[in-house]
C-alpha cells in the first residue's frame, strides 16, 4: 500500500501547482508530477514483482477527476491564502486518488469483481480465492508454499477461523494454548509477506455452529478453493463439490519415489511393534520399518527396500538390513 501514498501525495502537489498557476506551464507541471508518481508506483511494483497496470488506472482516473474538479473551482479560492489552496488541493486530490484505489481493491472494477463478488459461472480469467482453515494456519507450511508462487490469488482468512484460533490460544490446556499461539504467529507472518495478498473475511453464518460447515459454505459462495490438512474436512468439502487443496497430499506427492530393491542409509531411532524390528525416518518424515533392526538402536545401517505401503497418513517403507537374508 505504501506505493499509493507516494502516488496520492505527488498528485496532490500536482493539483496545487495547477491551482496556483492556472496556465499552460502550470498544467504541464501538474501532468509531469502525476507521470512521475505513476512511474514511482510502477517502479515499486516492479521491485515487488507485481506489475499490475489495471490496479494503477482507477486511482489515476480518480486523481485526474479530482484535479479537474479542483481546477474548475479555483476561482472560488482566488482570494484565499496559498496555504489554504494547498490544503484544499491536497485533501480533494488525495480523496479522489485513494478513494478510487480503495474502490478498485474492494469492489474490483478493474478486475471484474472482488473476492466476495466473483463470477459464479467461474470465469477462467479470475483466479479463485483460497480460503484457509484453522489447521493450515497453525501448521505454517502454507507460508513457504504460497511464497514460492505455487498458490495464486487472494488468501482469505475467515473471521470465525480467527476467533477459533484465539479461543485455542486462551485454552487452559498448555498444548492447545501453544498451538493457538503458534497459529496467531503464523497468521502474523503470513500478513507481513509483501508478495502475498491476505484478507480477513467477516462473513459469518449464525445458523451454523460448526466451523468446518462454515468454511465449506464460504468457499462455495466465493467460488474459491479450501486449503486444509484436515482429512475429514477434505472429504466433507469434496462431497459438497468444493475444491480442496490438501497440504498433506501435496507433501506426500513431493516425497521421493522409493522402489523395492533400492538401498539407503537409515538411523535406527527406536524399536518397532514386532519382535526385533527397528524404526527410522527419512528426512521428509517418512517412516522406515527395518526388519532385524531392533538391536541396532542408535546406529546408522544400510538397508534394502522390500516394499512400500501407501496409507492415508502417508507412506511406510519396509526394509531389511542389507546383507541379511
Amino acid at each position: 500500500m505504501h506505493r499509493w501514498f507516494i502516488f496520492v501525495i505527488a498528485a496532490a502537489v500536482a493539483a496545487a501547482v495547477y491551482m496556483l498557476n492556472p496556465s499552460t506551464e502550470g498544467i504541464l507541471a501538474g501532468v509531469a508530477a502525476i507521470i512521475l508518481c505513476v512511474g514511482a508506483a510502477f517502479l515499486l511494483d516492479l521491485l515487488n514483482n507485481k506489475v499490475q497496470i489495471a490496479r494503477v488506472l482507477p486511482p489515476l482516473l480518480g486523481i485526474f477527476i479530482a484535479v479537474a474538479a479542483v481546477g474548475l473551482a479555483s476561482p472560488i479560492f482566488s482570494g484565499f491564502s496559498p496555504y489554504v489552496i494547498w490544503i484544499v488541493a491536497g485533501f480533494f486530490v488525495s480523496l479522489g486518488g485513494y478513494g478510487f484505489y480503495l474502490y478498485e481493491r474492494e469492489v474490483g472494477f478493474a478486475r471484474g469483481g472482488s473476492v466476495s463478488k466473483l463470477d459464479k459461472k467461474g470465469d477462467s480469467s479470475e483466479i479463485p480465492p483460497k480460503v484457509l482453515d484453522t489447521s493450515i494456519i497453525i501448521d505454517g507450511r502454507i507460508i513457504d508454499i504460497a511464497a514460492s508462487g505455487f498458490i495464486e490469488g487472494d488468501m482469505i482468512v475467515p473471521n470465525f477461523v480467527l476467533r477459533e484460533i484465539q479461543l485455542i490460544s486462551d485454552s487452559p490446556d498448555p498444548i492447545k494454548r501453544n498451538r493457538g499461539r503458534r497459529g496467531l504467529d503464523m497468521l502474523n507472518q503470513l500478513q507481513k509477506r509483501p508478495e502475498l495478498e491476505v484478507k480477513i473475511n467477516y462473513k459469518d453464518y449464525p445458523d451454523t455452529r460448526e466451523v468446518d460447515a462454515k468454511l465449506v459454505r464460504l468457499a462455495r459462495e466465493l467460488n474459491g478453493k479450501l486449503i486444509t490438512n484436515d482429512f475429514n474436512l477434505n472429504k466433507v468439502a469434496e462431497l459438497q463439490e468444493v475444491s480442496v487443496l490438501n497440504i498433506n497430499n501435496l507433501a506426500n506427492a513431493l516425497k521421493p519415489v522409493v522402489l523395492p530393491g533400492e538401498e539407503m542409509d537409515i538411523q535406527v531411532v527406536k524399536e518397532g511393534k514386532d519382535e526385533n524390528q527397528g524404526i527410522g525416518y527419512l528426512d521428509d518424515g517418512t517412516m522406515v520399518v527395518i526388519e532385524n533392526g531392533g538391536k541396532l538402536m542408535g546406529k546408522k545401517v544400510k538397508v534394502g527396500v522390500t516394499s512400500v505401503l501407501q496409507t492415508n497418513a502417508g507412506k511406510m517403507i519396509f526394509t531389511k538390513v542389507a546383507g541379511k537374508n
